[in-house]
């Protein structure tokens, strides 16, 4: 394992694209881009709290700006112009599939402040519109990914300790939903897939990333010595976000500069869409 960047604040969100590393320092209100030398720059710079990104086909990078309940998209020239009008605040993790669908999650009160917990939500922002719900009833929806052939959305319920699936439709809408994977007390977070079908899930609490099976089989596990916030493969390395954790309600909810960008081999490619 190597470190590819340090003395960062809460580090989420990485995605693999066009050979480079996307992050977010959440800390900081800034979405990174690392190439494998460690050479990187600000890409862009939003005052929000959670702070994640997706790219979409046609190399648009989306972002979620949480307090103004909207998403924004990058244009080629680095400004951000509105994308979608979410209609609530309080966004977390983002995903999208070859269509243009856009997966976005919330839960339902407000972590930090240590209010009482209720089952969170799925959004879709289709192409065009109108943004609506596709899931509920997910106790804390965190990580989302997309399968490489568009038909299935996993989300990590970190208070269910699950993975769960759902078919998606040519419409973006989703059905069929069930546990994917069920974890034991593994608490996942931010999510990727793989070449065999595997996913590999961010553990905070834990310290660790795990890659499980479908059905919850662990086969590869990688501890860490803070917590592990999300990753990311890109080819055969699988990047972590990871930082030294004190707590959801306090004061700092990682500690200054403990944030990591990490980088591992692995066996097995990474596919997929977050």
């Amino acid at each position: 394992m190597r470190v590819l960047m340090d003395g960062l604040g809460l580090v989420e969100a990485p995605r693999w694209h066009d050979d480079r590393l996307y992050f977010s320092d959440w800390t900081a209100g800034e979405v990174h881009a690392v190439a494998t030398d460690g050479a990187s720059e600000v890409v862009a710079r939003v005052p929000s709290l959670p702070l994640c990104t997706v790219w979409l086909p046609g190399d648009r990078l989306i972002v979620v700006d949480s307090p103004n309940g909207r998403l924004l998209r990058r244009e080629p020239g680095g400004d951000l112009v509105p994308h979608a009008d979410l209609g609530l605040k309080g966004w977390n993790d983002i995903a999208a599939d070859g269509r243009g669908n856009v997966y976005v999650n919330r839960a339902d009160f407000n972590p930090m402040s240590g209010e009482e917990a209720r089952p969170g939500t799925v959004f879709l922002a289709p192409p065009g519109g109108p943004v609506r719900q596709v899931a509920d009833d997910i106790a804390f929806p965190n990580g989302m990914a997309v399968t490489p052939d568009d038909t299935t959305l996993i989300v990590a319920d970190s208070y269910r300790h699950q993975l769960v699936a759902f078919d998606i439709a040519a419409d973006g809408d989703l059905s069929n939903r069930r546990v994917w994977a069920d974890l034991g007390d593994g608490v996942p977070d931010g999510i990727c897939l793989d070449a065999d079908g595997a996913v590999w899930y961010a553990d905070v609490p834990h310290r660790l990333c795990a890659r499980v099976a479908e059905g919850g089989p662990v086969l590869r596990t990688i501890e860490l010595d803070r917590g592990a916030f999300a990753c990311a493969l890109g080819g055969t390395t699988l990047f972590i976000t990871a930082a030294q954790w004190n707590g959801m309600t306090a004061a700092e909810m990682v500690t200054p500069g403990s944030g990591r960008v990490l980088a591992v081999e692995v066996d097995t490619p990474g596919v997929g869409r977050p």
